[in-house]
C-alpha cells in the first residue's frame, strides 16, 4: 500500500493569503462604493440642471429642493432624482391602484430612450446660462440636433387676441428668412398657431400632404421635409425643423414634450409671459425693484374729480423697502400714504411730490419724520428722492443709521458695480482688499491680497507689461493710471481694469496708493455682440437697398410715365405715380391708358398688396394680362373674374390686389366700369364732386368665386374724372371716407388747375404709401 506524502501547509503562507485576501475584499467594497458615489452624482447632477431650468433656481437651492423632497418622502437622494428626472419624461400607463405607503422609487429597468436623461440634464444646466429667446434657441438646437436629427429651431411667442404670433428666438434659419416671418398675422392653418390653440403637439411628416393643409415656413420649397410644433406653457410654440422625410419615432416625441416643459421655466424667468400683463408699467417696474437693493417705490396718484392729486397708491416695492411702521417689501404694495402717513400732508415732501409729477426730480433735504406706532412715538431721519415714471412717480428713501448700514450699502455699491477698493502701504508694505477684490480676481481670500508689484503676475502676459510700466511710473511720480487689462479664471477670460493714484508725502514721494479693480466682462462682450450686430444690420441694409434699387428699376422698365398730357379718343390723360417717401421698398401700384380698337380706350389703376421685387414681378402680370384680354375681347367682368383666377394659382397665392377697369366708347361717350375693392372713381361736373357708386366687386385673390357687375354712364363735356389708388386718401388713424371727402374738396379748389396742384393739396407731409392717379377730361364745347 502505498501512501501519497502531502507536504503540510506553511503557517506563515496562510496568514499571508488570508491578508491579501482581506485586502482584496476592501479593494473590491471601496470600487463598489465609488462606482455607486459616481453613479448617485451624476444623476443628482441631471437632476439639479432639471430643476434650475425649470424653477430658475440657484445650484444650491436646487440641490436643498432635492434633499427635502428625498427626505420628505421618506426616500434615498438616488431615488429622488431618478424621481425628479422620470417626472420631466411622459407619465407610464398608470397602474391599478395600491393601499398603503408609497413603494422606494428606484430607477426603470428600461429608462427612458438611452441618452434622453442624459440630453435633459445637459440642457437644464445649459438653459440656466441663456439670457434671451433667441440664446434658447441656439442651446436647443445644439443638444437635439444630435438626438432628433433636428436642423432648425423656431420660438413663437403668441400676442393678444388676433395679433397672431411673434418670433422671439431662431437658430439654423437664415436673418433674412427669419425677418420675413418675424410677425405672422392669425393665418388659419399656420402650424404653431393651431398647436397652441389645440394645446398638443403637431408632427408634421407627410409634406406633400401638410403643404396642402397648412401655412409651412418652407424656403427654398422643400428644404425642411418634416416638422415637429409643440406648445411650451408659457405661450410660446416650440418648432423643431428637419430635412429628414422620416417620422419622429416614439423616443424623439418623448424627448421633445421633456425637452418643451424645461423651455417653460426658463422662458419664464427671461421675461416671456404667456398673455400681456395687465397693468404693464407696475409689473415691469416691480420685476425691476425685485432685483434691487435699497427702499424704493413705484407710488400712483390718486386723484379727484377736478383732477387734484388727493393720496398715493404703492403700486411696487424693494424687498429692502422698509417704512417706519415696520411694513417690507410686497407688505408696503397697495397702502395709501395719507392712510399710512397723515403727517405728510402739507410737508414740503407733499410738494416735492407734485412738481416731480409736473416733470421736475424732486432730491430733498434730509428730514426728521415722526409716527406713533402702538403708543410710542417713533422717529427716523429720512432723505427722499423722486422722479416722475409714466403717470407715476419712482421714489427712493434713505434712512440715517449706523455705520453698520453705512458698509453695508458700500458692500453693496461695489457688488452692484462690480468692482472691489484696494490700497497699498509703500512704507509699512500692509495692503487692504475689499471682499469683492477677491472675487473679481477669483483669488482665495486665505492666500492674502498681492503687493503693487506683483499686481501684474495677476494677469495674461500679453497685458503684464502695460500694466507692470504703469505701475512702475505710479510709484516712481504719483502718476495715477487706468489700465484694462485680462486674468483667466478656469477657461473663461475675464476683462478687468486697474484705476489707481498716489497720496505722497511733501518731498513728493509716493506713501501710498488708493485705486479699486472693476469686472468689465459684461460690458466688452455686449460691446462685442454690439458690433456684431451692427455688422449684421449693414448686410441686411445692403440687402434691402439692392431689392429696392431692383425694383425700382423694374417698374420704371415695366411702367413708363409720360412726360406730358396725352390725348386719347378726344379725352385729355395726365398720369402721376408718386413712390411713398418712407420705407426701403417700391409698392405695386401701377395704370394703364390705352387705345383701343373700334375708337375705344381703356382706363386701368391697380394697386397690389405689398412692396419688393414681388409685387412688382405681379404688378407686371395684372397689368399685361388685363390689356391684353380687354384687347381681344373680353368683358370688364370678364376680365376681372379671369385675373382673379390667375391671382389664386400664382406663384404667391397670397398675394391680393384692387383694381378698376374703364372702357371708353367716344361715338357715345359712354364709359362703362367694373372695380375690385378698389376706391371709387371721383367725377366733377358743373361745379360739383360726387363718388360713383360702385358696382359689387370683391378684390383680386380674395376668394374662388366672386361676382363683378359693372356700371356705365355718359361723359359730358367739361368733366373730369379721378381714377387713383389709396395712397391719395388714406391716412393712418384716419376713416377713408374723411378722405374721400378731402379729395372732393380739393378737386373743386383747384378748379381747372393741373395735377400738380391736386396734387400738391392732398398730399402734404409724408407719405406712407406709393400714389398713382388718372386725370382723364373731356374737352368743353369749343376747347380743342
Amino acid at each position: 500500500m502505498t501512501s501519497e506524502y502531502v507536504p503540510s501547509p506553511d503557517a506563515g503562507a496562510v496568514a499571508e493569503s488570508a491578508a491579501l485576501a482581506r485586502v482584496v475584499s476592501r479593494q473590491r467594497a471601496e470600487l463598489d462604493r465609488l462606482r455607486d458615489s459616481l453613479a448617485t452624482s451624476a444623476a443628482v447632477e441631471r437632476a439639479k440642471g432639471a430643476l434650475m431650468a425649470v424653477t430658475g433656481c440657484s445650484p444650491d437651492a436646487a440641490h436643498e429642493a432635492l434633499l427635502q423632497r428625498a427626505e420628505a418622502g421618506n426616500r434615498t437622494l438616488l431615488e429622488e432624482c431618478w424621481l425628479t428626472l422620470g417626472a420631466l419624461m411622459p407619465a407610464a400607463p398608470a397602474a391599478a391602484p395600491v393601499t398603503g405607503p408609497p413603494a422606494p422609487v428606484v430607477p426603470p429597468e428600461s429608462p427612458a430612450p438611452p441618452g434622453s436623461a442624459e440630453t435633459l440634464g445637459l440642457l437644464g444646466r445649459a438653459l440656466l446660462h441663456v439670457g434671451s429667446p433667441q440664446e434658447l434657441a441656439g442651446t436647443l438646437l445644439e443638444h437635439l440636433a444630435p438626438r432628433v436629427d433636428a436642423d432648425a429651431v423656431l420660438l413663437y411667442r403668441r400676442l393678444p387676441p388676433g395679433d397672431g404670433l411673434e418670433l422671439i428666438g431662431y437658430a439654423g434659419l437664415d436673418a433674412t428668412l427669419a425677418a420675413q416671418w418675424h410677425l405672422v398675422p392669425p393665418l388659419r392653418g399656420f402650424a404653431p398657431l393651431e398647436a397652441l390653440r389645440a394645446g398638443e403637439p403637431l408632427w408634421l411628416e407627410d409634406f406633400a400632404e401638410d403643404r396642402r393643409v397648412f401655412q409651412l415656413i418652407d424656403e427654398p420649397p422643400g428644404r425642411w421635409l418634416s416638422r415637429a410644433w409643440l406648445p411650451v406653457p408659457a405661450g410660446v410654440a416650440l418648432g423643431v425643423l428637419r430635412r429628414s422625410a422620416a417620422a419622429f419615432g416614439p423616443a424623439d416625441r418623448e424627448l421633445l414634450r421633456s425637452a418643451a416643459r424645461l423651455c417653460a421655466g426658463r422662458l419664464g424667468t427671461l421675461g416671456t409671459p404667456a398673455e400681456p400683463v395687465a397693468s404693464g408699467l407696475s409689473a415691469a417696474v416691480q420685476t425691476v425693484l425685485d432685483a434691487l437693493p435699497g427702499a424704493a417705490v413705484l407710488l400712483i396718484p390718486l386723484r379727484t374729480a377736478t383732477g387734484e392729486v388727493e393720496d398715493y397708491r404703492v403700486e411696487a416695492a424693494t424687498p429692502g423697502a422698509v417704512d417706519i411702521l415696520g411694513r417690507t417689501g410686497r407688505e408696503l404694495v397697495g397702502s395709501h400714504i395719507l392712510e399710512s402717513y397723515p403727517s405728510v400732508a402739507g410737508e414740503s415732501l407733499w410738494q416735492g411730490y407734485l412738481k416731480a409729477l409736473g416733470g421736475e426730480p424732486y432730491e430733498g433735504e434730509p428730514f426728521v419724520h415722526e409716527e406713533v406706532v402702538a403708543g410710542v412715538t417713533v422717529t427716523a431721519a429720512y432723505s427722499v428722492r423722486a422722479a416722475r415714471l409714466g403717470d407715476g412717480l419712482l421714489v427712493t428713501w434713505l434712512r440715517h443709521d449706523t455705520e453698520e448700514r453705512q458698509e453695508q450699502r458700500l458692500a453693496d455699491m461695489q457688488r452692484l458695480g462690480n468692482l472691489g477698493w484696494a490700497s497699498w502701504n509703500l512704507i509699512t508694505r500692509q495692503v487692504d482688499w475689499s471682499s469683492q477684490v477677491y472675487t473679481i480676481l477669483g483669488r482665495e481670500p486665505g492666500r492674502g491680497a498681492v503687493p503693487l508689484d506683483l499686481l501684474p503676475d495677476l494677469v495674461l502676459p500679453e497685458d503684464a507689461h502695460a500694466l507692470a510700466r504703469a505701475v512702475s511710473e505710479l510709484a516712481r511720480t504719483g502718476h495715477p493710471f487706468d489700465v484694462p487689462f485680462r486674468i483667466r479664471t478656469g477657461n473663461a477670460v475675464r476683462h478687468l481694469r486697474a484705476v489707481a493714484e498716489a497720496v505722497t508725502a511733501p518731498d513728493g514721494t509716493v506713501v501710498e496708493v488708493h485705486g479699486f479693480v472693476q469686472d468689465l466682462t459684461a460690458q466688452r462682450s455686449a460691446e462685442l455682440a454690439l458690433v456684431d450686430s451692427e455688422r449684421a444690420i449693414l448686410v441686411q441694409r445692403g440687402v434691402l437697398e439692392a431689392e429696392r434699387a431692383l425694383a425700382a428699376r423694374l417698374q420704371h422698365a415695366l411702367l413708363p410715365l409720360p412726360s406730358r398730357p396725352v390725348r386719347l379718343r378726344g379725352l385729355r390723360v395726365e398720369v402721376a405715380y408718386l413712390p411713398a417717401q418712407a420705407g426701403l421698398y417700391v409698392g405695386g401700384d401701377w395704370f394703364s391708358a390705352i387705345e383701343l380698337p373700334h375708337e375705344a380706350a381703356l382706363f386701368v389703376v391697380g394697386d397690389v398688396a405689398g412692396h419688393g421685387v414681388d409685387a412688382v414681378a405681379t404688378m407686371a402680370q395684372l397689368r399685361f394680362t388685363a390689356k391684353g384680354m380687354v384687347t381681344t375681347g373680353s368683358s370688364l367682368t370678364g376680365a376681372l373674374a379671369r385675373l382673379n383666377f390667375l391671382l389664386l394659382h400664382s406663384r404667391d397665392a397670397q398675394s391680393t390686389a384692387t383694381l378698376v377697369l374703364a372702357r371708353y366708347e367716344p361715338a357715345e361717350r359712354r364709359l362703362v366700369w367694373a372695380q375690385a375693392g378698389h376706391p371709387p372713381p371721383l367725377l366733377v361736373r358743373g361745379g360739383r364732386a360726387h363718388r360713383l357708386d360702385r358696382p359689387a366687386g370683391m378684390l383680386l385673390g380674395a376668394c374662388a368665386d366672386p361676382v363683378y357687375e359693372s356700371a356705365e354712364f355718359r361723359l359730358e363735356p367739361g368733366d373730369r374724372l379721378l381714377l387713383y389708388t389709396d395712397g391719395l386718401v388714406e391716412r393712418p388713424g384716419e376713416d377713408i371716407d374723411a378722405g374721400l371727402d378731402r379729395l372732393a374738396a380739393a378737386a373743386l379748389a383747384g378748379g381747372p388747375a393741373s395735377l400738380d396742384a391736386l396734387l400738391a393739396a392732398m398730399l402734404a407731409g409724408e407719405r406712407r404709401d406709393d400714389v398713382c392717379v388718372l386725370d382723364i377730361r373731356v374737352p368743353a364745347t369749343g376747347e380743342e
